[in-house]
């Protein structure tokens, strides 16, 4: 069962994702990245191939478009908050580009 990320936890799993530009958002708890691509096409290519891994984990992310980026929020609405599941599909996600 997935649980919300103890302040124990935060450190370790989260401080290698700000160190590559993701942020802590001040209005709840969730972490959040902007991407930006060289085209509209480049954008929607890396949301597709997002995509399949966030269904495969069955861990689905807010995210808009625009143009040649893309945004990206990150949280586990099951548990109120951030959970491992975030890190991972954050990580998963900068592997993409």
């Amino acid at each position: 069962m997935t649980e919300k990320m103890s302040e124990v936890t935060r450190g370790p799993l989260l401080g290698p994702l700000f160190q590559t530009g993701w942020t802590l958002l001040d209005d709840r708890d969730a972490i959040s990245k902007t991407y930006k691509f060289e085209s509209f096409v480049d954008a929607f290519g890396w949301m597709t191939r997002a995509a399949i891994w966030a269904e495969k984990w069955n861990h689905h992310p807010e995210w808009s478009n625009i143009y040649n980026k893309v945004t990206v929020v990150l949280t586990t609405h099951d548990v109120g908050g951030i959970s491992a599941q975030d890190a991972k599909l954050a990580r998963k996600f900068d592997s993409l580009v």
